[in-house]
């Protein structure tokens, strides 16, 4: 079985996008149990979805693109609290190079041509792995790209989106495009739409590179439950 933790928001449309999300996931592996619960601010709650399932072993797949506090704390204690074993737990989603497809995909809808300077929006944190996990998917998305990507943070770090695209004006680039590294509408998408970019991108969404990588994470995560428990 596999449950799939999404943050949650007030915005009924980060939910909306969440299931849309899973929909997809279950069209390329019907077969596959699969639920979707969420850490706050929406229903059910990781806590509940645990109680009512941890009999059945699940394994929970983080719809989070980088390991920060959630997944190094949060996740974990939930699994000991419910009597599951921590390599129930799958890695975050990103980053990984199938979001680079997805991202790039992103631009190439918001209208942004191949020559662009590209500004990365991550979601920003105050753990120094999450910031470094932006870093490394600026550089994914850079090479898939072939060109350079700035790393900024919605929140928490610098630069800022907003500071990383007037750099690039400054430094004689008039129009720049900014992906936004993000899963779900709401509060920082919204942010991310405020900066002076050309071209903004919409959350990633229900891609079908996000979905082959929820089934990926999966995948590795229950093989290595499989190798521990046979050890």
């Amino acid at each position: 079985m596999l449950l799939a933790v999404a943050h949650g928001s007030r915005d009924a449309a980060a939910s909306t996008t969440t299931r849309a999300l899973l929909r997809l996931v279950r069209s390329l592996r019907p077969e596959l149990p699969l639920h979707c619960c969420f850490l706050d601010l929406a229903r059910p709650s990781l806590a509940d979805t645990l109680a009512q399932l941890a009999h059945r072993q699940p394994i929970l797949v983080p719809l989070l693109l980088g390991t920060g506090y959630h997944i190094r704390v949060d996740l974990p204690a939930a699994l000991a609290t419910a009597g599951l074993p921590p390599e129930r737990l799958a890695p975050a989603l990103g980053p990984h190079p199938l979001l680079a497809d997805a991202l790039a995909d992103r631009l190439t809808e918001a209208g942004a041509p191949p020559d662009a300077p590209v500004v990365l929006a991550g979601a920003g944190s105050s753990d120094p792995v999450a910031l470094a996990d932006t870093a490394r998917m600026a550089h994914l998305l850079a090479t898939r790209l072939a060109r350079p990507v700035t790393p900024a943070h919605l929140s928490a770090a610098t630069p800022t989106p907003h500071q990383a695209v007037t750099t690039l004006q400054s430094a004689g680039h008039p129009h720049v495009a900014l992906a936004t590294y993000l899963l779900s509408p709401g509060f920082f998408a919204h942010r991310a739409t405020t900066t002076p970019a050309t071209w903004t991108t919409t959350p990633l969404g229900a891609h079908p590179a996000v979905a082959r990588l929820v089934l990926r994470r999966y995948d590795e995560a229950r093989a290595a439950s499989r190798l521990l428990a046979a050890a």
